[in-house]
């Protein structure tokens, strides 16, 4: 089977609260792809999960014609071109503004999954520090939204793209931090452009059904909170 094969059966293998795994299928929603999705136990890896990405052992993986593609960022480039007769394009068309994204795409993955991960300090009553970077961090974003959208609805123009998807996929979590912490995340007096297009992409009929509930995430993040407290006491 070639790689680009755009018959041959789609499986995305994660978990529902993932940003990384969100991404992957609201690619595949934008592109019209059908998939089957592979949801993964918490504090579980699948045989399937740890097979088909032996090097990170991390979801999301996409399953093309069981072909594995790892890497969240690197799958959604891989759907724009396995399917490049589906419509919109994920990535721009010119190689600059290419650039650009993909370099924004690469910030936001290394300042904001810091929301994540900071979850446990907030609900310890010692978020302040953490919420303050993600503010700085989407501040910059706001920057990046004035010069790509080109007064557009969205950083790729008039439909969503690859950097729309890459920050995007965050706003779930966004969303979760601030019902746990009391804290804006995205604040409309601080960042109003970004805050405005995170309202307009969740709408998105590509994204709307995917896009995980903050509260589920507030219940995921006290069920993964709590494995890891019963896996510290068992070590």
């Amino acid at each position: 089977m070639a790689s680009s094969d755009a018959t041959a059966p789609v499986r995305v293998v994660g978990g529902w609260a993932s940003p990384f795994v969100t991404r992957v299928c609201v690619a595949l929603r934008l592109k019209g792809v059908a998939y089957e999705f592979l949801q993964e136990k918490l504090g579980k890896k699948s045989q399937l999960l740890l097979a088909s990405n032996p090097v990170h052992k991390q979801m999301p993986v996409l399953l093309h014609g069981g072909r594995p593609v790892c890497e969240s960022l690197v799958i959604l480039q891989y759907v724009d071109e396995a399917f490049p007769g589906a419509a919109p394009r994920i990535l721009p068309a010119d190689p600059y503004d290419r650039a650009v994204h993909r370099f924004w795409a690469n910030y936001a993955d290394a300042k904001l999954p810091t929301a994540l991960r900071t979850l446990r300090r907030m609900v310890d009553g010692d978020g302040a520090e953490a919420a303050e970077q993600v503010a700085a961090a989407l501040a910059r974003l706001e920057e990046a939204f004035a010069d790509c959208s080109k007064g557009r609805p969205f950083f790729a123009g008039d439909d969503i793209g690859f950097l729309d998807i890459a920050l995007g996929s965050y706003v779930g979590w966004f969303r979760a931090a601030e019902r746990i912490t009391g804290q804006t995340v995205l604040d409309e007096a601080r960042t109003p452009r970004l805050a405005a297009w995170a309202a307009r992409f969740c709408e998105h009929q590509a994204v709307s059904r995917v896009m995980p509930d903050a509260g589920r995430l507030v219940e995921f993040g006290e069920a993964l909170r709590a494995a890891l407290a019963a896996n510290a006491q068992r070590t």
